[in-house]
Order: structure tokens, then C-alpha cells, then sequence
């Protein structure tokens, strides 16, 4: 496996992100195209077509966005317990969630300069993505 980095540590799903979404929007697309022209005998039925298509795009979203706050709560509670391990206090309050992902790439010997850099400067998670020089890899994360 490759060493992760700033520029790699993306991860696509190219069935979930791609074909899925893709798959989705043609639904979506010919539902719409299939209302518009149908007659009104199939008006009905081509509106239950459209509603599917928009409730099948709003699960997709909301299947991928509800494993990601679960992810995203799990990696807040284990970054505040290194944190703690390493200074014994809890990560400051001023900390986003968003910083605190980010945080969680930086080495042991970066992460508390890094914290204090952005407490201080306010950075956002690509900017401390960035500064960091060496990556702890995080391979779980979908």
C-alpha cells in the first residue's frame, strides 16, 4: 500500500460515488423527461416514478452523511483521548470537529504544535492537513 499523504488520503468508492450517483441521476433524469411527455391517462404514474427517483437520491445521501457523523464522533472521542494521554487535559472547547479530523494525520511529535497552531491561527482542515509533515495513515475511514 501506498504511503498515505495530503494528496492520497482521499478515498473514492467508484460504485457508492460514482455508478450509484450516476445511476440515480439517469433515474432522476428520465423520470423528469418520462412526466413531461406522458399523457394524462400515466400522469400518476410517471409522478410516483420522479417521487422514487428524488427519495432514492435523498437515501443516498443520507446513507453515506449518517456513517460519516458516526465516524467523525468516534475519531473526535479517540484524538481527544491521545490528547489527553499526551498533556492530561481535554482537547481545548475552541476546537472544531473539522480541525480535530484534520488533527488526526499529524504524528505524535507534530500533533500538539499543531493544535496550538490552530487554536492560535484558527486553521482550517486543509490548511492543517498541509503542515503536516509526517502522516499517520488512517486506512479505515470510507
Amino acid at each position: 500500500m501506498e504511503e498515505q499523504n495530503f494528496k492520497n488520503h482521499g478515498k473514492l468508492v467508484k460504485g457508492f460515488h460514482g455508478l450509484l450517483f450516476i445511476a440515480i441521476l439517469a433515474l432522476l433524469i428520465g423520470a423528469i423527461t418520462n412526466l413531461i411527455r406522458t399523457s394524462i391517462d400515466n400522469l400518476y404514474l410517471a409522478s410516483l416514478v420522479v417521487l422514487i427517483a428524488i427519495i432514492f437520491l435523498i437515501m443516498a445521501w443520507f446513507v453515506r452523511s449518517f456513517p460519516l457523523k458516526a465516524q467523525d464522533r468516534a475519531i473526535k472521542a479517540e484524538e481527544n483521548l491521545r490528547y489527553y494521554v499526551m498533556t492530561g487535559k481535554l482537547f481545548p472547547k475552541e476546537l472544531k470537529v473539522a480541525q480535530i479530523i484534520a488533527l488526526r494525520f499529524a504524528s505524535d511529535e507534530e500533533f500538539l504544535p499543531l493544535v496550538e497552531k490552530a487554536l492560535k491561527e484558527n486553521l482550517t482542515n486543509k490548511e492543517i492537513k498541509m503542515l503536516i509533515k509526517n502522516w499517520r495513515a488512517d486506512v479505515y475511514r470510507v
